[in-house]
């Protein structure tokens, strides 16, 4: 089968994911710019959440761009992914709410994680499928970019109950290694349908 109904589905777990998190930002019943200070701190994990779903949406278009074929393997691990990002609503209240204590900060780091390495394993699924021979394959490599991340949030775990700021500025720093999708693939893909050097010859 094809990507299509894949594609279909994410995209659409991913958009209500994304408005259900909007949905939990409280009005204030006050008119006053004093009255949105309290909301800070729900507005910045609000920021940093919805920069790392559309991190996952971007790689997730170029990763299934670069898929010819799904499996039924394929499907239940991007369900394991969907189910990891489909928690970020919850986690990024209540780090939000509690304001970066660090029961909270430990638990947004540890459903980033597991949506990290649902990711690897979705793309381990989809090499499988198609060899490592194949675009993706090749274009991901040792994926040294991805277990970095996953260090990083391993970091942040341990820290948050040692250095809250310290757990913060891993996740934003993982967030900014992504801020430009995957450019591997884009490179794999752009080699395959380059044109033939060869048929650009005088005659």
């Amino acid at each position: 089968m094809d990507t299509r109904r894949l594609e279909a589905f994410s995209d659409g777990v991913m958009a209500i994911i994304i408005t259900i998190m909007v949905l939990e930002l409280k009005v204030p019943h006050e008119a006053s710019l004093e009255a949105l200070r309290p909301l800070l701190p729900d507005f910045l994990t609000y920021i940093l959440s919805y920069i790392y779903l559309g991190i996952y949406w971007n790689n997730h278009h170029h990763l299934l761009y670069a898929t010819q074929q799904v499996s039924g393997g394929i499907l239940w691990a991007n369900l394991h992914l969907l189910f990891w990002l489909s928690l970020i609503p919850f986690v990024t209240g209540w780090m939000g709410d509690n304001h970066f204590e660090p029961g909270p900060t430990a638990l947004y780091g540890v459903v980033l994680l597991s949506a990290g390495m649902a990711y690897t394993l979705l793309q381990r699924a989809i090499v499988a499928r198609h060899g490592r021979d194949s675009i993706l394959g090749r274009a991901i490599g040792a994926d040294m970019k991805g277990n970095l991340s996953l260090v990083l949030y391993l970091i942040a775990i341990v820290f948050s109950y040692f250095s809250v700021w310290i757990a913060i500025a891993s996740y934003v720093t993982v967030a900014f290694m992504w801020l430009i999708p995957d450019r591997r693939i884009e490179r794999a893909l752009a080699v395959r349908h380059a044109p033939d050097r060869g048929s650009h010859g005088s005659g």
